[in-house]
């Protein structure tokens, strides 16, 4: 594209002719003649018979020579020019709509046989159609399949009425706008030299496990098997549901890698799979060593170490060259902080096998978006199934909410109670944590209280763990600590949360096979989405309404961010399209 014409295209956001071909005309002149009334606004020849001025109203009678009718021209404000066009005998061509024998404001056209594409946008229509004549052309089209090309060719310059089909126009629109949006992240798609290539078996690995994997654990163990054995580095994004044991897979990566680095989002999470690396690794003359802020380690455990697990702490060590880079919850660690720590096990151009774990589950369209660009397996099986019993409830339900909370703590497990916020706010119709504790203090026992400002958070849930009945908290607990007996959760506010998160909340508890229970509290009991989410279980499918009701977000380095939406594709309803073009593209 000429550099003159840019800077009008980025008033559009448009860079490429692709895009430009993408601007849907809002309407359509038709201005060929046709020899009957179709009371629409239409073309007309028309020799003028006479004008007609009173009471500011100039009337202009005309003969309508293609339908044999005479009509009333009406204008409110009759200009110059008009004075100079609409002369008595003669022939003029003008479109416009006829109604009780008179044409309003009728428009003089001075093309016949041809229709006209109208487009609303931020610059001169004149402008934009001369930059449509000249960039969307059969030639700039020739990336997209014919069928769709031609369509799309024909939206903006029509022959005759047969070539503006809506429905093939959608379809094309629909088309073309995912397809240049997964064309574009094939930029993103990096290939880089690995370290190492590594040819490992897990077989040994699996045999010591005391439980069998799920075909989701050993699938996508054999995926990362196959990344690890070549020579390109491996990037590839796991996306499991709550529970789908994720950490076992992270094991196996660490078992095949030989010399691999697990960075956790939290110092619990980093102890928590420390204390499992050790029970599955040890035996295999594995060295682990913890990196939080708080552990002992030194500069030879760095160095000798099979297995680092920690915090960000990891970023701020002298590392040697490590051969593989496992994230957890990788969304909890920015780009920049993630690019550090490959950047700091590197060996010149040579680079760490990379693996984010997510525990968010996605939708189908967008895991496939993502695929685009890096590697993505889904963990969907569960080790068991889970039996955690989901019912909206309002302040109507209260005094039965404290009776299953009284039953729990009898049978000595614990309660998780959720709040909106830690302190009072004006005009917020939800209790916080500090409006809302005292009860809980002065009706139970063994009541800790922790947000995601509190300094000592990680310590007052490890006591909990130990100690306690009932926890007093925000969503700081979405992700962390393992509770074992934990079998309740009471969400305040549930319909201010995304169903994401509230899925992340509830699958605090059962995580050890007992029936579980989730208390989505709300104001509004009749709401659609919380009843739809209390039906099911799966964080996947979970994912699919999430996207259904808030619509999803824009996908960028591996990331899921609200914010993005097509303006013709609908990630509900066009998986089947997505999947066409991704046959297309590769």
């Amino acid at each position: 594209m000429e550099t003159k014409d840019l800077e009008k295209l980025k008033k559009l956001g448009v860079k490429t002719p692709l895009e430009l071909a993408l601007i849907k005309p809002k309407l359509y002149e038709d201005n060929n003649l046709y020899p009957f009334i179709t009371y629409k606004d239409q073309a007309f020849e028309a020799e003028v018979l006479d004008v007609i001025t009173s009471n500011k109203i100039t009337k202009v009678k005309l003969y309508l020579k293609n339908v044999n009718y005479i009509v009333y021209g009406v204008f409110f404000t009759f200009k110059a020019w008009h004075k100079a066009i609409f002369k008595p005998s003669k022939t003029i061509y003008i479109r416009g709509k006829i109604e009780n024998n008179q044409i309003k404001q009728p428009k003089v056209i001075y093309k016949i046989g041809e229709i006209s594409p109208i487009y609303k946008v931020s610059i001169k229509e004149t402008t934009l159609k001369n930059l449509i004549k000249k960039y969307v052309t059969k030639e700039n089209l020739k990336i997209l399949p014919s069928n769709i090309a031609n369509t799309l060719y024909k939206m903006h310059f029509p022959k005759t009425l047969e070539d503006i089909n809506e429905k093939d126009i959608s379809y094309a629109l629909k088309w073309t706008e995912i397809f240049n949006y997964l064309y574009r992240l094939k930029d993103k798609k990096i290939t880089l030299p690995a370290i190492k290539a590594i040819n490992s078996d897990f077989t040994e690995f699996i045999k010591s496990l005391p439980f069998r994997l799920t075909n989701d654990q050993l699938k996508v163990i054999n995926e990362i098997k196959n990344d690890l054995s070549k020579p390109i580095q491996a990037r590839r994004v796991i996306i499991g549901d709550v529970g789908s044991g994720k950490t076992i897979v992270m094991l196996a990566t660490a078992f095949m890698s030989k010399k691999a680095i697990i960075m956790c989002p939290t110092s619990i999470l980093a102890n928590q799979i420390y204390e499992e690396a050790n029970k599955f690794l040890k035996k295999f003359n594995f060295k682990i060593t913890l990196v939080t802020q708080k552990s002992k380690f030194t500069q030879d455990d760095l160095k000798d170490s099979n297995l680092l697990i920690g915090t960000h702490a990891i970023l701020y060590q002298d590392l040697p060259i490590y051969n593989t880079i496992i994230v957890d919850e990788q969304h909890r660690f920015g780009t920049n902080q993630r690019a550090k720590l490959e950047k700091l096990v590197s060996k010149e151009k040579k680079v760490p096998h990379y693996f984010q774990f997510s525990a968010t589950p996605i939708p189908r369209t967008q895991a496939l978006i993502m695929s685009s660009f890096v590697n993505v397996s889904l963990i969907k099986e569960l080790p068991f199934k889970k039996d955690i019993t989901t019912k909206v409830i309002s302040k109507e339900d209260f005094k039965d909410l404290i009776k299953h909370i009284q039953k729990e703590i009898l049978n000595n497990n614990q309660v998780i109670i959720v709040y909106p916020l830690v302190e009072e706010s004006k005009n917020f119709e939800y209790q916080s944590i500090e409006e809302g504790k005292s009860f809980w203090l002065k009706y139970f026992d063994k009541v800790y209280i922790t947000h995601g400002k509190d300094k000592n958070k990680e310590e007052i849930l490890i006591e909990f763990r130990e100690k306690g009945n009932i926890l007093i908290t925000t969503t700081v607990i979405e992700v962390g600590i393992s509770l074992p007996r934990l079998t309740t959760i009471v969400i305040v506010g549930a319909e201010r949360l995304g169903l994401a998160t509230l899925h992340q909340l509830r699958g605090r508890v059962g995580r050890y096979g007992q029936k579980g229970y989730c208390f989505l509290y709300t104001n509004n009991k009749n709401n659609k989405r919380l009843e739809e989410f209390s039906k099911t279980l799966d964080g996947f499918k979970i994912a699919e309404l999430d996207l259904k009701f808030r619509k999803s977000g824009d996908i960028l380095d591996g990331t899921i961010q609200s914010g993005k939406s097509f303006e013709y594709f609908d990630e509900t309803k066009d998986i089947h399209l997505l999947e066409d073009v991704k046959k297309y593209l590769y």
